[in-house]
């Protein structure tokens, strides 16, 4: 019997979830902790992502054939060197090679020495000595915290003023942490998202995304985690998915190699398309969310036989459906703020197109909201405005009284 242990709560995690279900290959799915949506697909197991030796004793006592990672934060604390050393199997990168996520200033530093295109930056600890340099630069800047803050934080400072504020914030109060921070030129251009399969210095392409990080329409308002997404990028051709994959992608994968730190799991790339060409906004070391809502649900061949194989180090097979699909999230009313968890939802069955829990949870029979981000509705189309139309109209016949979601996603393409 083959059994499946996916850790992490999210959308991300129920589109995963429900990709290794439909495996032949796999018998049981559990997922920790899981979500109400991702018990549709997998036996949700209460033991939080920070919970590394919990999860490891778990993997044992279960006999888990194959561990997959979620969230940053595990990788961060280091479950794949927990797993590794105990002989379990586990794909998503060690301690060492999730740096290239969890310290923006090593990732800058990375890319500099192996010439991976990315903005110009300098990093700062002194709050005096950054102001110096941001008084010299133009508006607007990029202000990065250099560790972990959930897609939080980064500020593009469109006035000195604004910069001044959050980088007292930062490095002042400490508002994330480690007082450290990335200022880097701002980027002009279509950001799109481009995740691919690494073992060491084989890399193996999905399919890119676009994602939309502010929370209001018109990209106005503060990051959030995503607020949507689509594939088949109008703006992006096939000499550009050609270069991000020779110069940066795998560039960056061999690298890693060569720092001794190599690389397995999923190599995220923030990529923005510029008039000097494709740059590195970020890197992230794991599936992204809410991308890999819409990338997953296009994959049409078997994603545990794929990642199976990419770790014994064979060829996988990765057939994606060529039609546009596009997702809208829909979060708590407040959110990037304050909000409420606990408000009852009601969730209709379609019969096309795909749901995916973000932040939900089972009270008795009823689903409940438990966090800022709480559905992706994603559907797809022979175009992207068919695609669009039939995600909305899923969309519609949701209870969204205490639900949020923007109105323009992919609208700006069509």
């Amino acid at each position: 019997m083959v059994k499946v242990l996916i850790v992490g709560s999210g959308g991300r995690c129920d589109a995963i979830a429900a990709k290794i279900k439909e495996s032949e290959l796999v018998d049981l799915v559990f997922c920790a902790p899981g979500n109400a949506g991702i018990a549709r697909h997998a036996i949700n197991v209460p033991i939080a992502v920070e919970e590394i030796d919990k999860l490891a004793e778990f993997a044992l006592k279960e006999k888990i054939d194959l561990t997959i990672v979620g969230p940053e934060v595990s990788l961060s604390l280091g479950i794949v060197d927990k797993f590794n050393s105990l002989g379990l199997k586990i794909f998503g990168p060690t301690k060492a090679a999730t740096t290239i996520e969890s310290s923006k200033s090593y990732a800058k530093e990375l890319m500099k020495k192996y010439n991976v295109p990315t903005a110009d930056y300098e990093v700062f600890t002194n709050y005096e000595e950054a102001i110096k340099y941001v008084e010299k630069k133009k508006m607007p800047i990029v202000l990065k915290y250099d560790g972990l803050a959930a897609g939080k934080g980064v500020i593009i400072a469109k006035t000195y003023e604004e910069a001044k504020t959050n980088l007292y914030d930062m490095l002042i109060d400490k508002e994330f942490g480690e007082a450290k921070v990335v200022i880097e030129d701002f980027l002009e251009g279509e950001e799109f998202s481009y995740m691919c399969f690494v073992k060491n210095d084989k890399v193996y392409k999905m399919i890119p995304a676009r994602d939309y990080k502010r929370i209001y329409d018109g990209d106005l308002g503060p990051n959030t985690g995503g607020m949507g997404a689509f594939t088949n990028l109008p703006f992006i051709t096939k000499e550009d998915e050609d270069f991000a994959y020779n110069e940066i992608m795998v560039k960056t994968s061999k690298a890693l190699v060569k720092e001794n730190r190599p690389f397995m799991g999923v190599l995220y790339g923030g990529l923005i398309k510029t008039s000097t060409g494709i740059k590195v906004i970020e890197f992230n070391a794991r599936f992204g969310d809410p991308e890999t809502e819409v990338v997953l649900s296009c994959l049409t061949s078997d994603l545990y036989k794929a990642i199976i194989d990419i770790m014994a180090d064979k060829e996988p097979e990765l057939i994606f459906d060529k039609r546009p699909t596009l997702g809208v999230v829909l979060t708590s009313i407040g959110y990037p703020g304050k909000y409420e968890k606990g408000k009852k939802i009601f969730i209709p069955a379609f019969e096309e197109g795909f749901i995916y829990h973000m932040g939900t949870k089972l009270n008795g029979n009823e689903i409940v909201t438990n966090g800022g981000r709480v559905l992706m509705v994603v559907a797809n189309g022979y175009t992207l405005e068919e695609a669009r139309i039939n995600a909305y109209e899923m969309v519609k016949q949701i209870d969204t009284k205490n639900l949020y979601y923007r109105k323009d996603i992919g609208l700006k393409f069509i």
